[in-house]
């Protein structure tokens, strides 16, 4: 762990890494036999650009910076680089110029994105990252000069990464210096800000969204490889450039992902629509490979990913005018796409694809300097606010509540606008009917694999990430379903001898499906209908499978499906932006009582509102039970001074005797009056281990008295022993200053396993409580470490049990700071 934290703060070594890979590379070039082989060098970048990737993204965690995208952009360059690299290396790219035209496209964006990112360094004064940026760039312009030009040797782009070398390591001591001074010796611009600026805390409203900037460069990516054929710059499109759009595409899932760690549901969506596109553009060139004819498009698709973009950038522009108008390029592409059944080898979406190059440079210098820049480049956000507020018309919604969970607390925004318009997209796909013979000439597989498979895997993973059980469930099969069907259908493995398999796993599908649907009745009207027309959809497998199909149905469910989905997209994404819910999604159908009811006779509050940790403290002093978080597992208490909460805690659980309630203190302050009655030994092993997920199990005594447990005593601890612990969680710590010491005991029935999530505090003792703080997952799944204290005067600790802290840990603190 502490070697991955490291790693994440010197994003520049490992760029200077790279950079003197390539230099020994370009320096050895004019040799007969390159010095390092090309497949050990595609390799060795590929490896690079993963961990610069995560040193990229863990740094931009605490410190959102241009950091983020300079690692980000490199490490795409280095990932469809390396990869172009290895098929040199494995003979694929044989023609002549076949390495210049898989080479140049990726060339040609990565100098103008790096050289945008070395502008708006200079311009924040952030000379180290500019100057790496601004030497791969010329690197990068050198090496396309290179390859249409004998006059310019290689060693001009080896020279540049030398620069890249050195200012690395420059970087590179300036941390160890700072790391082994503790921070007394800092080199000029080797320092890392550590506190998040006013303007950087608030992209958690959704107002800013740091990792625009580099889903921007993706598309230019992919954009310069069919506008660069275009132009002429290269001289076809071949297998040599899939590399730079699937790279384009997996990592622009990524910025999607992390778009929504940003709070960002409308870029985040928009990123997870264009890898789809760059996916089926890495599909069409690679398709001539096996087949000679080029693929064909289902043209009903286009049609409706143009409406979605379209809806997209409406809603977009909303928010931000400019990014709305860049949306309505892609919109033009899939109607260019539409119009070209084989678009991606046409002239009218190529030259689109130019168009999105320029918009998408444009962009990412505008987003890239206003997320730096104290003086922002206007782009009409706030005019529309504006506008709205004056008119009768909902009112944007703002602020940090806009993505809060239903339960609990989620660092990602909602997919669900995501997940929908995926059903949507694979639905309509499925209406054009493959050609039996080459089920393999459309380009289904992208549409159903990609949009209805992998982005609704990472909706339904995201929606499991916020508590919403059913609908991550729904999600997740509907995306399984939609991966098997749509490589065993279009990849011509359906036949006599296996289609008696499918149909069992369909039938088993089909049934999961069955229990959703009667699950949504409790759930709300729409999804009720969107569960019961994906079982439309799968009686269609079904019947495909078994060669009893009618004419007319898929496309018939097809459409069904679609339609509702589409209704479910407009729904979502009316009550992301705004107030209120514009397009309802109804009622739930049958009604449950008590706690599944709502909030009838449990609470459920987030745990990041101070206001929620004081109605917890106040409920706990008026003599109520609550489930809180820890820093280990949920646990359930109630107050010391309230004898009748506690015996209803007690027997709420049917306590064990083996098993008996602990107490927990906020700080060793409250056992002051009380310290002359415990040995000196043992004060100093509590100050010493807490606070920490270690309970001290201690002789009981007087000590106890003074803590005001009255008639609570009896059901706290044994009558020789009491186990107490000062949590390491501010939340708990918190609360027990406002209510004061409290009883604990874990909340779950006695004899099952610990409670790690707050749905599963509902599920077992959701009746029982009075409220549920509620701060999703646990941090952690194991209970605390149970220390035996009753003879530490003779300098000797036993364990009742060994959780989260090992025993080696507890008896290190012992020996280092307590024992003589």
């Amino acid at each position: 762990g502490q070697s991955l934290q490291a790693l994440s703060s010197f994003p520049p070594p490992l760029s200077h890494t790279g950079s003197l890979l390539l230099a020994v590379h370009f320096y050895s070039l004019p040799r007969a036999a390159p010095l390092i082989p090309s497949t050990a060098l595609g390799v060795l970048l590929l490896i690079l650009s993963s961990l610069l990737a995560y040193a990229g993204i863990r740094r931009s965690l605490r410190n959102a910076s241009l950091f983020l995208s300079l690692c980000l952009t490199i490490s795409a360059f280095w990932c469809g680089y390396g990869v172009v690299f290895i098929l040199g290396g494995q003979g694929v790219l044989n023609d002549t110029g076949d390495f210049r035209s898989a080479l140049v496209p990726g060339l040609v964006t990565f100098t103008l994105a790096l050289l945008i990112i070395a502008v708006v360094g200079f311009l924040c004064r952030e000379v180290i990252l500019a100057t790496i940026a601004s030497a791969v760039s010329l690197a990068s312009a050198h090496e396309v000069a290179m390859h249409y030009s004998t006059a310019f040797g290689s060693s001009a782009v080896a020279c540049n990464y030398v620069i890249v070398c050195l200012v690395g390591c420059y970087f590179a001591l300036g941390r160890i210096l700072s790391f082994l001074t503790k921070e007394k010796i800092a080199l000029p611009g080797t320092g890392l800000a550590k506190k998040k600026t006013h303007e950087q805390l608030q992209s958690t409203d959704g107002s800013m969204n740091h990792f625009a900037g580099t889903g921007l460069i993706l598309n230019m990516l992919s954009a310069s490889v069919f506008g660069c054929r275009l132009l002429g710059i290269t001289g076809k499109l071949f297998i040599g450039q899939v590399p730079w759009l699937w790279a384009a595409g997996i990592y622009q899932i990524g910025i999607c992902i992390l778009s929504y760690r940003a709070m960002d549901v409308l870029m985040a969506t928009f990123f997870g629509f264009t890898s789809i596109l760059k996916f089926a553009g890495g599909y069409c060139l690679l398709y001539p490979i096996w087949q000679p004819e080029e693929p064909s498009f289902p043209t009903p698709f286009l049609v409706v990913f143009s409406i979605l973009f379209a809806v997209l950038a409406l809603f977009l522009t909303l928010k931000s005018p400019a990014d709305g108008l860049y949306l309505l390029f892609y919109v033009a592409y899939c109607i260019a796409l539409a119009c070209c059944p084989k678009g991606f080898f046409e002239g009218g979406p190529q030259g689109v694809d130019v168009a999105i190059f320029v918009a998408s440079a444009l962009m990412t210098l505008i987003h890239l300097y206003n997320v730096k820049a104290s003086a922002k480049i206007p782009t009409g956000k706030g005019a529309v606010k504006a506008l709205l507020a004056r008119s009768s018309f909902p009112k944007l919604r703002e602020g940090a509540d806009l993505h809060a969970p239903y339960l609990g607390y989620s660092k990602y925004a909602d997919a669900e606008v995501l997940g929908y318009a995926c059903s949507v997209l694979a639905s309509f796909a499925i209406t054009m009917t493959g050609d039996p013979q080459a089920p393999l000439a459309t380009v289904v597989i992208p549409w159903v694999v990609v949009a209805g498979g992998i982005l609704k895997l990472l909706g339904g993973s995201i929606a499991f990430a916020r508590g919403k059980t059913l609908e991550s469930s729904a999600f997740i099969l509907y995306a399984v379903m939609w991966i098997i069907w749509g490589l065993t259908r279009y990849g011509g493995l359906y036949g006599t001898t296996r289609s008696f398999h499918a149909a069992v796993g369909i039938i088993a599908f089909m049934l999961f499906n069955g229990f959703i649907v009667f699950c949504t009745l409790f759930l709300n009207i729409a999804w009720f209908f969107y569960s019961l027309t994906f079982l439309l959809i799968a009686v269609g497998f079904l019947l495909d499978a078994l060669h009893a199909l009618p004419t007319g149905y898929d496309v018939a469910a097809g459409l069904l499906f679609g339609l509702v989905s589409f209704y479910c997209f407009l729904s979502a994404l009316f009550n992301s932006i705004f107030e209120g819910s514009c397009i309802p999604m109804g009622r739930p159908i049958v009604h449950l009582s008590g706690v599944g009811g709502g909030t009838t006779k449990c609470l459920h509050l987030p745990a990041r509102k101070a206001s929620s940790v004081k109605r917890i403290a106040d409920i706990l002093k008026n003599g109520g039970t609550c489930g809180i978080p820890t820093d280990t597992v949920y646990v359930l208490v109630a107050a010391c001074n309230r004898p009748d909460a506690v015996e209803k805690a007690h027997h709420s659980k049917h306590q064990a005797q083996d098993r008996p309630m602990s107490l927990w203190i906020s700080s060793l302050k409250q056992l002051e009056p009380a310290k002359h009655l415990f040995s000196p030994l043992l004060w100093d092993f509590m100050e010493s281990a807490w606070p920490s997920p270690i309970s001290l199990v201690i002789p009981r005594g007087e000590w106890v008295e003074f803590l005001g447990m009255k008639d609570s005593a009896k059901y706290v601890g044994t009558p020789q022993s009491v186990a107490i612990r000062i949590p390491d969680c501010s939340v708990t710590t918190h609360l027990i200053d406002l209510v004061g010491p409290i009883v604990v005991t874990s909340a779950n029935p006695t004899g099952e396993a610990d409670t790690t999530h707050h749905n599963q505090v509902y599920a077992k003792l959701g009746d029982k409580v009075d409220a549920v703080l509620c701060d999703g997952p646990s941090p952690e799944n194991i209970a605390s470490t149970v220390v035996d204290c009753t003879k530490i005067d003779s300098g000797n600790i036993g364990f009742f049990r060994v959780g989260i802290i090992p025993k080696s840990q507890v008896k290190l603190v012992l020996i280092l700071f307590v024992l003589p």
